[in-house]
């Protein structure tokens, strides 16, 4: 049995589009789906319920990702355990993919490869993630693919999730490199804001993520992994690169600029991925 929890506030938009792919499905009755809808104002509980009885319901009045993270732990008594956010696509059949990794043993936390879907993205968007897609950070699972699983004892590594914007890269810093692992050949549909405006906004919230962890936990630091610095160096010496170089730094030199003043904590999220979905998607 693989138990996936599923923090939700206000995406009626988007969670059947996400449920869509693990209800009804042969190998459905391996799984066990709880959506925390917290703080919703929207019908988000009632479009998953339509899912049946592979997916549990739960309300909260409380809006917080972190808080609902932990009401979904304590309802879920399963693992692998995965988290998903409620915007993502990801098959069955890569979930269980990452729950056969974390049976090996040898790595306690797993997550897919983000699939950047850049469908109706803006040019500079586009330009800014075919930089991306060249860095190592892009081939970090745990972080940037809004998917990541955790065997038993990889979940005991922490307590509970605290109140941060970073969760995922709480997550992630909880293990060395060699106790975490990507999969390459495991994918997750990940999809972008569509505007440059909204990118900035993206990235001014994750750097603000990543300051607030390092200044309340310090310590994690030693287990971030390679960076981004060398190839970006090496980029530089591509001439073709240079357009979508200076768009790439530019967004995260604005963004860094505006997390460092606390910009982010005024911001939630992109809602330009969330706002143009087809009415076939909702079930």
């Amino acid at each position: 049995m693989i138990s996936i929890v599923v923090p939700a506030h206000n995406e009626s938009s988007v969670i059947a589009r996400t449920l869509s792919q693990w209800a009804g499905h042969p190998a459905s009755d391996e799984i066990r789906v709880v959506v925390v809808c917290n703080g919703c104002t929207d019908d988000t509980a009632s479009v998953a319920r339509r899912f049946g009885p592979t997916v549990q319901v739960v309300e909260s009045d409380i809006a917080g990702k972190t808080h609902a993270l932990n009401l979904g732990d304590q309802i879920s008594g399963v693992f692998p355990r995965v988290y998903v956010d409620a915007d993502i696509v990801i098959t069955v059949e890569a979930i269980q993919a990452l729950a056969r990794r974390l049976e090996q043993g040898d790595v306690l936390a797993v997550a897919p490869t983000a699939a950047i879907d850049l469908t109706g993205c803006s040019w500079l968007v586009r330009k800014y993630y075919a930089v991306r897609s060249r860095l190592p950070s892009s081939r970090e699972g745990i972080g940037g693919s809004g998917v990541y699983a955790l065997s038993e004892p990889g979940r005991r590594r922490f307590g509970q999730f605290p109140e941060i914007i970073a969760d995922d890269t709480y997550v992630r810093l909880q293990f060395r490199p060699e106790e975490r692992g990507t999969l390459s050949h495991v994918l997750s549909t990940v999809f972008p804001p569509r505007t440059v405006r909204q990118l900035i906004a993206v990235r001014t919230r994750a750097h603000r993520g990543t300051f607030e962890l390092a200044q309340r936990y310090p310590e994690l630091c030693v287990n971030k992994g390679e960076t981004n610095n060398r190839t970006l160096l090496a980029l530089f010496k591509e001439p073709r690169s240079w357009l979508g170089l200076v768009i790439y730094c530019c967004v995260n030199m604005i963004a860094r600029g505006r997390a460092a003043t606390g910009g982010a904590h005024f911001w939630l999220r992109d809602e330009s991925s969330r706002a143009a979905l087809s009415a076939g998607s909702l079930r």
